[in-house]
């Protein structure tokens, strides 16, 4: 059997990134506990990397992969040596992006052809084989009960990192034995900067977008260079300025018709959201400069000047209401209409 594959399933040696630790906003006590780790030479066999969507877990775990990996013996990856090359190439035999053809779901036979065959093979040219395993909330029990003999007896050169957005999906017998490492989210102000520098996105949007990303660099990022978002931006503010002037069926079939595609309703509500905390803060600090949308602020002075304290809280939390309910499929035009009926009634 040749060293690409495994029962018939192509391998995918593919590295996420290519970054150092110092290039990562952020999450400085987990960079020092892997730094420590490979100074120390104390490496766990295996890594829970648990956080939202878009916190930086991939690029954490792949950093961290070319540093163990590293021909330079530092625990910073040298960019220069042959193992950092394979890794920028993202054609690194001994390290191994774990993949999944159905939407979703990591199979059984996914995990064991990548992973639990595969381990027995000594790394080709490096200390450490190392398993990246994305999305590894989407491993079946099946799945995970066979990767949980290779966590629990592993081979001395594996190291297999767990990626995973709802940690609670693995089973106690994994997290118990893997090291679990919790990606906060990043203050906005440091979003923002690295927005400024890397991205160079003008001040007031990379206000904008680090806070509608609340503390994830990816969906920053996403939102910074998406002509999608700065329309989906546009069109909401355009409601919320006259929201005060429409009627209740014309608000809710206005906001019907902008989250048409249900994939986006998460993000219009968290710029509605955006809008409201602008104005709540404004109304406590009459102070335009801690407000996000700074070129709204005429709107959010009279929205300000309207509305009562109780009514902006009542507002910001029937949005949070609203996300939960359509999260549990409450159906979608009921939890619509009874958002724009706060709206409208606290507006």
């Amino acid at each position: 059997m040749s060293a690409g594959y495994d029962g018939g399933h192509k391998r995918q040696k593919e590295v996420i990134l290519m970054a150092g630790f110092h290039d990562i906003i952020g999450h400085d006590d987990i960079i020092r506990h892997l730094k420590n780790a490979i100074e120390t030479g104390k490496v766990s066999h295996s890594y829970i990397f648990t956080g939202e969507a878009g916190s930086g877990k991939k690029l954490l775990a792949g950093t961290f992969a070319a540093a163990l990996q590293c021909e330079s013996g530092e625990s910073e990856p040298c960019m220069t040596c042959d193992s950092c090359k394979k890794v920028i190439g993202k054609n690194h035999p001994d390290i191994i992006t774990v993949t999944h053809e159905k939407p979703g779901s990591i199979s059984i036979d996914e995990v064991r052809d990548q992973v639990v065959r595969d381990v027995d093979i000594k790394p080709y040219c490096s200390p450490y084989k190392i398993y990246i395993i994305p999305d590894a909330e989407m491993m079946t029990v099946q799945a995970q009960n066979a990767i949980l003999k290779t966590i629990e007896e592993p081979p001395e050169y594996a190291v297999i990192m767990l990626l995973t957005s709802n940690i609670d999906s693995l089973l106690p017998t994994i997290r118990s034995r893997c090291v679990r490492l919790d990606l906060k989210v990043v203050d906005d102000s440091l979003v923002k900067e690295y927005l400024m520098e890397h991205l160079q996105v003008p001040d007031y949007q990379a206000e904008i977008d680090a806070s509608y990303a609340q503390g994830s660099i990816g969906k920053a990022k996403e939102a910074a260079t998406s002509q999608e978002f700065a329309d989906m931006t546009a069109n909401a503010l355009k409601i919320l300025k006259y929201a005060n002037s429409m009627e209740v069926y014309e608000l809710t079939e206005a906001i019907k018709t902008l989250t048409a595609d249900k994939n986006n309703i998460n993000d219009y509500l968290d710029i509605i959201m955006i809008w409201y905390r602008d104005v709540l803060l404004y109304k406590a600090t009459k102070d335009v400069n801690e407000i996000v949308f700074k070129d709204q602020v005429s709107s959010i002075k009279e929205q300000a000047t309207r509305s009562s304290y109780e009514g902006i809280e009542l507002i910001l939390e029937s949005l949070e209401k609203a996300k939960t309910r359509l999260d549990a499929n409450v159906n979608f035009e009921l939890v619509m209409e009874l958002l724009c009926l706060t709206i409208k009634e606290n507006g």
